[in-house]
């Protein structure tokens, strides 16, 4: 049987989700206690891949097991005994052909900046306090309805076989002295949405312009976007299937 497990991480301590042969990861943090707790071993498949101190709000995984789940006493236990920092926050029993990566349809993030010095902030939120012009950033994000290709915003030498993304939503925010970038896309590249947002601080500090911008999509080439923002600001806040009432039934 086939379930899918819903989950939160805050990705400071961890070297991403995915496994590293030198580096403690989210996946086998969490493989590791799912396979201590159900005594077999289980091997998870991940939505999608976060960056070295990137978070999650909602993250999904699935893997097989063949026995009905006790998802109240399952989430108990995995939480009693995982780090205070990877919270399980459901487990769904899906069709046996479901993908957590491949079925999924969207992924959002968001990205926050914090404008004033505030001690709670600094391992959640980028502190920059030099003023940024946000309809201008907002006049950024249309244009990148524009376009599919984003090899510019994508690391180098990364194993991908397109840099084509659909981006359905992108828009910055202001509240008082919390600056949101909001981002939805069918699939997203490597580093791609912190070099998003490092290009369009630029843009906010009128050193970039929509016309360069256009130009630095086009060019294709990673050298003349933007600089990379700090992966402690960003975070995975969602991800989407079609299915969601169909085959991702939550189990109580």
């Amino acid at each position: 049987m086939r379930y899918f497990i819903e989950f939160a991480y805050k990705g400071t301590n961890y070297h991403g989700w995915q496994y590293q042969p030198n580096a403690i990861s989210v996946q086998e943090t969490l493989t590791k206690a799912l396979t201590t707790i159900l005594k077999t071993t289980i091997e998870l498949v991940g939505a999608g891949r976060t960056d070295t101190g990137v978070h999650a709000k909602q993250m999904f995984a699935h893997f097989d097991y063949d026995a009905v789940i006790d998802s109240n006493f399952l989430i108990h236990k995995l939480n009693s005994f995982l780090p205070k920092d990877i919270a399980v926050l459901a487990f769904h029993k899906v069709n046996d052909d479901a993908h957590a990566r491949f079925d999924a349809k969207k992924r959002i993030y968001q990205y926050y900046i914090h404008t004033k010095k505030d001690a709670f902030e600094n391992n959640n939120s980028l502190y920059y306090n030099t003023n940024l012009n946000i309809d201008l950033m907002n006049k950024a994000c249309e244009i990148l309805f524009e376009y599919t290709d984003f090899e510019c915003f994508s690391k180098v030498n990364t194993d991908v076989n397109t840099f084509n993304c659909t981006i359905y939503e992108a828009n910055w925010t202001q509240v008082n002295d919390k600056i949101i970038f909001t981002i939805s896309a069918d699939r997203f590249l490597r580093n791609m949405v912190r070099a998003i947002v490092g290009t369009m601080i630029y843009i906010g500090l009128e050193k970039v312009s929509l016309q360069q911008f256009k130009e630095i999509i086009e060019s294709k080439d990673r050298n003349k976007a933007g600089f990379s923002v700090p992966a402690h600001g960003l975070y995975l806040t969602k991800v989407e299937y079609e299915y969601i009432n169909k085959k991702l039934k939550r189990l109580t």
